[in-house]
């Protein structure tokens, strides 16, 4: 069991420069503390991702920390080159001594795409051309491909990833009958779903792995997120999760309201006790919270756990106690 952390990057009340600056300093504590990976979204034009450039902002991440490792869940592959996307990759992964870890994805939102001029009807064909150009690359010395969205005539592959052939892989998954793909690939795989869906996947991909005749010990990471709020008592921990979910819900639907759409696949609701009632949400002092963390990991089957402590406007001492309270229990030194 390994346990991480996700982080949409959501802009709460601070000015620009102190909000990152906080996110830095917090993210050298999940280094100190031992959390295995830091993993941030990518979003555009709204205030629901400030780490619109993930392989920027990860950069820094690389020189503020030493074991932590980390990377985008996911890159948005429709809204990149892939040669420039191949190269920073490189760039990443030996920059911070093959500490990167790759989720690729095709974007959530059509809404965002079309600031880039993609049209929806495109955006998975466009996804799989950029997929098979990053698997081509990794084992070539030169690049030649021609599809339909991308043309690429002998390009030289001056760099490789330090991680060969190239960083861990990680998609999302928001329901079980698509593990195929993954399990052949051998890539990790994570959800925001409740956990009887969570189970549903994590049997399935355990399925589809053995399938492939693989050994059962060497399986992926299979892995859940969830908002969790620690505070000394429940009755705080509440106050503080109802107040920053109010604003992180704002961010999260900011777009979808603007364009009078719905987000697909998302289980999300206005109502932070509702998201506590679902369990996408595990608040409380920590014992509390211990218990209901071990609850869902037995029932999901997973193996990988992914806290969000850090969403609308949690301030950076809100936030250490948490990450100090759970790496208390569940990684004591």
């Amino acid at each position: 069991m390994k346990f991480g952390i996700f982080d949409h990057v959501d802009k709460g009340a601070s000015d620009l420069h102190g909000f990152y600056e906080d996110r830095l300093k917090i993210a050298e504590k999940y280094d100190e503390v031992g959390f295995y990976a830091y993993h941030v979204a990518e979003h555009h034009a709204t205030t629901l991702g400030m780490a619109s450039s993930p392989n920027v902002y990860l950069s820094a991440i690389a020189q503020r920390t030493q074991k932590l490792r980390f990377g985008p869940l996911v890159y948005c592959l429709p809204q990149y080159h892939p040669v420039r996307l191949y190269e920073e990759i490189c760039m990443l992964d030996n920059m911070s001594r093959g500490r990167l870890e790759i989720g690729l994805g095709k974007g959530i939102s059509n809404i965002e795409s079309s600031y880039f001029g993609i049209n929806s009807n495109d955006v998975t064909a466009i996804y799989r051309e950029i997929f098979d150009i990053l698997a081509e690359a990794w084992n070539a010395k030169e690049l030649t491909y021609e599809g339909k969205h991308f043309t690429i005539n002998k390009l030289p592959l001056e760099m490789k990833p330090m991680q060969a052939p190239h960083p861990p892989l990680w998609m999302g998954v928001a329901k079980p009958n698509l593990l195929s793909w993954p399990a052949k690939h051998k890539i990790n795989i994570i959800s925001n779903n409740v956990v009887s869906v969570v189970r549903e996947i994590t049997d399935d991909y355990r399925s589809k792995w053995m399938e492939f005749g693989r050994e059962p010990d060497a399986i992926p990471y299979m892995g859940m997120t969830r908002f969790v709020v620690i505070a000394s008592t429940n009755e705080c921990a509440l106050r503080i999760g109802r107040r920053a979910y109010s604003v992180w819900y704002q961010s999260f639907m900011k777009l979808w309201n603007r364009y009078g759409e719905t987000p697909p696949l998302a289980s999300y609701t206005d109502d932070f006790d509702d998201l506590m009632l679902s369990g996408l949400a595990i608040v409380g002092k920590p014992e509390v919270v211990k218990k209901l963390v071990d609850e869902q990991i037995d029932q999901s089957g997973v193996n990988y756990f992914s806290s969000r402590f850090l969403f609308g406007d949690i301030s950076y001492s809100e936030a250490i106690y948490a990450i100090d309270a759970f790496s208390e229990m569940f990684f004591p030194r």
